[in-house]
């Protein structure tokens, strides 16, 4: 990976959260705390990682400190940071008692053709009023809630359960700001009947994004959906002045999906086991 390419990484690290968060400095590290309950939040709801000036100077002392201050404001333990930009920070982390992850991530710096769709399967840029939305919200738990790729029995059933869900308890009018306001980019692959089958998201900031959130409709899946919502947010976001534009992934079968969209390995970024997934 080139300086260059882990110098905007990890700017847009350092970035995006201040879209959602005010920082609390501690030392070489910085702790993001969430302006109002409920904002969707890029890195969990309020996780750490190290100034880029700073991050060689990280101690024990300083970890325990943010770890403190977590606990005083009732949110998760969480760490995330670029591994090469602070490459002694992990032993600190596990020394501490905290599990790592691994989330090696992936750049794409060509152009990206469209992926062909299902028949009748149409992708659309969610907007806030969007009466779509809930059920595309709804996408991650259920896409996510099977680990593996394949085929799975959660269908429009379930969607429209946990998208009734997600409206009582004010998930869906907590995003409608944020892609008001550009904050976040929300692609979907909405079948003819108007089903959301599968989604993904981009958080724009400092010219860069991460891709995330893509998942499928495990009764959906193995139809090419999670490439084509992928495809469709890289032209989105370069479209609207992004120039980088990179992701992180858990298992090497969806790795090959992107390396057949033109993705290249682009280091790796670390975080603590089971803290909240982003947004």
């Amino acid at each position: 990976m080139s300086d260059s390419l882990r110098d905007r990484i990890e700017r847009y690290y350092a970035t995006v959260p201040l879209l959602f968060a005010e920082a609390e400095d501690f030392g070489p590290l910085r702790l993001f705390v969430r302006k109002e309950p409920g904002t969707p939040y890029y890195g969990g709801p309020s996780h750490a990682q190290p100034i880029a000036q700073g991050a060689s100077a990280v101690t024990a002392a300083d970890i325990a400190c943010v770890r403190a201050r977590q606990r005083e404001l009732g949110v998760p333990e969480a760490f995330e940071w670029l591994a090469e930009a602070a490459p002694g920070m992990r032993v600190l982390v596990e020394g501490s008692g905290l599990p790592v992850l691994e989330r090696p991530l992936m750049d794409i710096d060509r152009p990206v053709a469209p992926a062909p769709l299902p028949d009748g399967v149409k992708l659309r840029v969610m907007t806030a009023d969007d009466p779509a939305l809930p059920a595309v919200l709804a996408l991650p738990r259920l896409a996510f809630g099977q680990q593996d790729t394949a085929l799975g029995p959660a269908g429009p059933a379930e969607s429209l359960s946990v998208a009734a869900e997600l409206s009582e308890d004010g998930t869906v009018e907590s995003v409608r700001p944020t892609l008001r306001a550009g904050h976040k980019t929300l692609i979907a692959a909405v079948a003819a009947d108007g089903t959301p089958l599968a989604a993904g998201h981009y958080h724009p900031a400092a010219g860069a994004t991460e891709i995330g959130g893509i998942g499928t409709l495990p009764v959906a899946r193995r139809q090419g959906l999670a490439p084509a919502v992928t495809a469709a947010l890289v032209e989105h976001a370069r479209e609207h002045g992004v120039s980088t534009v990179f992701l992180a992934y858990a298992q090497d079968a969806v790795a090959r999906i992107y390396a057949r969209l033109g993705f290249s390995p682009a280091g790796t970024t670390l975080l603590i086991a089971n803290q909240p997934a982003r947004s």
